[in-house]
């Protein structure tokens, strides 16, 4: 095994994504970036992957064609005719539920982290403010991990810098690596495709700017919860 670090991670081009590729390239000597195009309703968000994987140097930047989730998961996101829904539906999960994504996109990711060498993916996954999705919980990444180590017979890690943290405490994050301009310019994390600050009006805009304007009016308190979660992470 190489004595270089290496990590892959899974980029959307997104707030969250975006916040965990900064700090990925502040710890690891090689980041690639892998970002999925499953037909979503939000497809200008590869075009900002490959911007902003441009303007970080990252070591490589895969773009997979996996259109095949398309076909199988109806969602808000996999179909233009279901308008992006505030309300939850009857099973509990907001429309924009796209079912089985992070199964396939952390075994893609995992499978080319062992091509490249790379002992360590990275999601921005984060159970304490989700938007409702169970493929972003802690217990299905432990068992993502160990399904893929032991399918592999590879040491491999998922790590998710983000999964305790509240949205407010991600924007800490990027301000942490002096990212937080660049974060919220450059970004896409709109359900309907609008950079930055997005349109306001969906819920993926609505936990952003809420988080964002939590941060900016209570940066002392924010920062503080931030760096004890970082400690008691590392404790």
């Amino acid at each position: 095994m190489s004595s270089i670090s290496k990590a892959v991670i899974v980029f959307s081009g997104g707030q969250d994504s975006t916040t965990c590729l900064f700090q990925a390239m502040a710890h690891y000597d090689e980041v690639h970036a892998i970002t999925f195009d499953y037909g979503q309703r939000h497809k200008q968000e590869i075009n900002q992957a490959q911007f902003l994987a441009k303007k970080l140097n990252v070591a490589s930047h895969k773009i997979m064609d996996v259109s095949l989730l398309n076909e199988l998961a109806i969602s808000a996101l996999t179909r233009d005719s279901i308008p992006v829904s505030h309300t939850l539906m009857e099973n509990g999960l907001p429309n924009t539920f796209v079912p089985g994504r992070n199964i396939l996109f952390l075994t893609l990711a995992g499978i080319y982290a062992y091509q490249l060498g790379a002992e360590t993916v990275i999601t921005g996954v984060c159970e304490t403010d989700f938007s409702g999705y169970p493929d972003c919980r802690n217990d299905f990444v432990k068992a993502m991990n160990s399904a893929l180590v032991q399918g592999m017979d590879y040491k491999l890690n998922i790590v998710t810098p983000l999964m305790w943290l509240d949205k407010a405490e991600t924007w800490a994050l990027a301000d942490k690596y002096q990212a937080l301009e660049t974060v919220r310019n450059d970004s896409l994390t709109c359900y309907n495709g609008i950079v930055g600050d997005g349109c306001g009006d969906c819920p993926a805009c609505d936990l952003r700017l809420k988080g964002l304007y939590h941060y900016l009016h209570n940066k002392e308190e924010v920062m503080h919860s931030l760096e004890e979660k970082i400690r008691a992470e590392m404790a």
